[in-house]
């Protein structure tokens, strides 16, 4: 099994900006392509970002120009860098592998929450 551990959540400002990173226990062949997702109060887990191996991303059209994802294979961790935030973009964050690979189980997630 794999565990992750999100961190960098806050409460922030509309318009500011957070750095979210995800730590992973051990590395697999699942995690070749790692995604975040998030969960807004009330609603189902969405797909945000998406980071290859070889560092190509795809980003939701919600998100896309505002957050950057990245990752540093050496250190196991994936980063989501999020700037112009909105009230909408107030979730839980979660990381973990990409759509179409083996889900591990979600770890506990980094609240973000962005006041108007």
């Amino acid at each position: 099994q794999v565990q992750f551990v999100e961190s960098g959540g806050a409460l922030v400002q509309a318009g500011g900006s957070l750095r979210l990173s995800c730590k992973a226990s051990r590395i697999t062949v699942a995690m070749n392509t790692m995604a975040w997702y998030r969960q807004p109060p009330g609603k189902q887990r969405e797909l945000i970002a998406t980071i290859t191996n070889g560092g190509r991303t795809n980003h939701a059209d919600s998100v896309k120009g505002r957050f950057t994802m990245s990752r540093d294979n050496a250190e196991s961790t994936w980063y989501l860098q999020m700037n112009n935030l909105k009230p909408e973009d107030t979730a839980v964050y979660f990381c973990n592998t990409a759509p179409g690979r083996y889900r591990y189980s979600y770890g506990p997630g980094t609240q973000v929450t962005v006041s108007s």
